[in-house]
C-alpha cells in the first residue's frame, strides 16, 4: 500500500535487508494527499525547514526512485487476505496477485461526507468536502464557487478558508457543532482570525436551500446533546457549502483482511510494533488513526517498514494477545494507540498517542496500572484537535499486570 511516507518505510524496510519490495498506488503518482497541499507547515520535525506538501511528497516519492524501489501507479487493491494474498487491478496489466511475506497498510483516511451528517434539504450542486475543493483548486484549476460556509473546523477546513479567500471566494462563516476548533490551534490563528473570518461554535447546518445549486444555508444553535434548538435558526446566502466535519482511516481493506478494528479510531488495533491481529499485516499512519502532523506519520511508517522487515525475515514473532498488556481508554481520553504493548518487546520508549475528549488546561497525562500511576506528564493545553503523545520506559509496565489504562487528571 502506498502513502505519502513512502522512503521512511521502504529505508527502514531495505536496512533490516529486504530487497523484494513493492509499493501499489491507486493515484497517477507517488505522494498521497500531499500533492493537492500547496500551502507550507510541512516536515519542520523531520527535515528542520518549513515545505509545502508538495515538496515534502517530491523527496519521499524522489527517495524511492533514487533506491530503484518498484512501484505501480494506477493500481487499485481489491482485496487482502489473512494470508497476504493481494489482489490488484490496474489498466495497464489487469488483475493481478501478488503472495507478501508481509503487508503494510498505508491507504491514508477518507472524509466524512453530507450523508454521514443527515443535513436535510435539497440536493443541489455545491456542496463539497473540503479536499474535494482542495483538488477542485491546486490540481485542476478550478474555482468550486463564491460565496461559501464551511460546516466544521477540522484543519483541511480551516487551509481552505485561508485559500478561498485568497482566491476570491467569501467565506461567510465557518461554523462548528462543538464548543472548540476540532483543527490545530495554529490553523484557527493563521487561517480564520488573521483573515477576518468568522467561526461560530456550537451551531450546525440543519437545511440546505437551492434546487440546481445551492443558494443558502439555515444554520441553527445547537445544545450540550448537539442538538439544533428552536428558534435559533438564522439563513445564510452562499453558493457552496464546504464539509470539513471529520476523517475516518481508510479501514474496508483491513476489514476484508481479518484486521481486528478499534472501535475508538475506527483504524486497526495494533501493538506497539504496529502489528495487526493477522500475523504479517502492519498498519500505520492515518490508516491506523488521525494525525495531526504528517511528520508524525512519517515516522510510524519508519517504524512499521522496519518491523514488516524484521516479520518477514523472521526476527518478530506475532504475539497472541494474551501476551501483550492491554492499553485502555480512561477518563477524558479517545483512541489511545497502540491499543497493546508486547509485554516481551525490544524497543526501550513506547509512544501512546490519543486525543483529548475535551479542552483541558494545567491537567496531566497519567498511566496507571491498576489503582498505581506509574507514569505522569503534566500539560498547559490539552484539546481534541491535536494529537497528544506521551513516551513511557518498558520497563515501567513490570509487574504491571494485563491492562494499564491512560487518563487524563487535574
Amino acid at each position: 500500500m502506498a502513502s505519502d511516507f513512502l522512503a521512511s518505510l521502504c529505508v527502514r524496510s531495505q536496512e533490516q535487508g529486504i530487497d523484494s519490495l513493492l509499493i501499489l498506488e491507486r493515484a497517477p503518482c507517488l505522494g498521497g494527499i500531499l500533492r493537492q497541499c500547496i500551502h507550507n507547515g510541512f516536515g519542520l520535525h523531520r527535515f528542520g525547514e518549513e515545505l509545502t506538501g508538495v515538496e515534502y511528497a517530491q523527496r519521499d516519492a524522489g527517495m524511492v526512485d533514487v533506491l530503484n524501489i518498484p512501484y505501480k501507479t494506477d493500481t487499485f487493491v481489491l482485496e487482502i487476505r489473512p494470508d497476504r494474498t493481494v489482489t490488484a487491478v490496474s489498466q495497464k496489466d489487469g488483475l493481478e496477485t501478488f503472495s507478501a511475506k508481509a503487508v503494510v497498510l498505508a491507504m491514508g483516511c477518507r472524509e466524512r461526507p453530507r450523508g454521514a451528517l443527515l443535513i436535510p434539504g435539497t440536493r443541489p450542486a455545491g456542496v463539497f468536502t473540503a479536499g474535494t475543493a482542495q483538488k477542485y483548486l491546486n490540481l485542476e484549476g478550478f474555482l468550486p464557487g463564491k460565496r461559501a460556509v464551511i460546516l466544521g473546523s477540522g484543519d483541511i477546513g480551516l487551509i481552505i478558508a485561508r485559500q478561498f479567500t485568497l482566491e476570491g471566494i467569501k467565506v461567510e462563516e465557518v461554523v462548528e457543532i462543538l464548543p472548540y476548533s476540532s483543527g490545530l490551534s495554529r490553523n484557527i490563528a493563521q487561517c480564520l482570525n488573521d483573515f477576518g473570518i468568522p467561526v461560530r461554535f456550537s451551531s450546525t447546518v440543519v437545511e440546505i436551500k437551492g434546487r440546481s445549486r445551492v443558494e443558502s444555508v439555515i444554520v441553527a444553535k445547537v445544545d450540550e446533546r448537539r442538538k439544533a434548538i428552536p428558534g435559533t435558526e438564522r439563513e445564510i446566502a452562499c453558493d457552496t457549502l464546504l464539509i470539513s466535519a471529520g476523517l475516518i482511516p481508510e479501514n474496508e481493506l483491513a476489514k476484508g483482511a481479518g484486521v481486528a478494528l478499534s472501535p475508538a479510531t475506527r483504524g486497526a488495533a495494533v501493538d506497539d510494533a504496529f502489528h495487526t491481529s493477522v500475523p504479517g499485516i502492519f498498519s500505520c499512519g492515518n490508516a491506523l488513526h488521525v494525525n495531526d502532523l504528517v511528520d508524525n506519520v512519517s515516522q510510524e511508517g519508519a517504524q512499521a517498514g522496519k518491523n514488516a522487515a524484521l516479520f518477514t525475515l523472521g526476527m518478530l514473532h506475532s504475539p497472541s494477545r494474551a501476551d501483550c498488556v492491554q492499553v485502555l481508554d480512561g477518563d477524558g481520553v479517545n483512541g489511545v494507540v497502540p491499543q497493546f504493548i508486547r509485554k516481551k518487546g525490544q524497543e526501550e520508549k513506547i509512544n501512546l498517542m490519543f486525543r483529548p475528549r475535551n479542552v483541558y488546561k494545567n491537567h496531566s497525562a497519567c498511566v496507571y496500572a491498576g489503582d498505581a500511576c506509574i507514569f505522569r506528564k503534566k500539560a498547559f493545553f490539552l484539546a481534541p484537535g491535536e494529537l497528544c503523545r506521551v513516551q513511557i520506559d518498558r520497563k515501567l509496565l513490570a509487574g504491571a499486570g494485563d491492562t494499564i489504562t491512560v487518563r487524563i487528571e487535574e
